[in-house]
């Protein structure tokens, strides 16, 4: 079992991307309006998702801009996962 869990990795790698894309206030809200993600991500001045492989993010919004629940994340790092 121990050989496969490379395998495993390499697959969710495959299907993630540490790669973000950066929006204004205007063009974030739409994407959250096309996307319709459960849950909008919200550390320090910035707020985000995940959407087609990408972080999608802004630091133009306010919690109260957005019907979804918002989490608000202790930390938020923009490099692949390392054990």
């Amino acid at each position: 079992m121990a050989a496969s869990t490379p395998l495993i990795a390499a697959a969710a790698t495959q299907h993630t991307s540490s790669y973000r894309v950066k929006f204004g206030k205007r063009e974030f809200l739409e994407l959250v309006e096309i996307a319709k993600p459960q849950i909008i991500y919200h550390r320090k001045r910035m707020h985000f998702f995940a959407f087609d492989g990408f972080v999608m993010y802004t630091f133009e919004c306010e919690d109260n801009d957005f019907k979804q629940k918002i989490l608000h994340a202790i930390e938020f790092s923009n490099e692949q996962w390392k054990e």
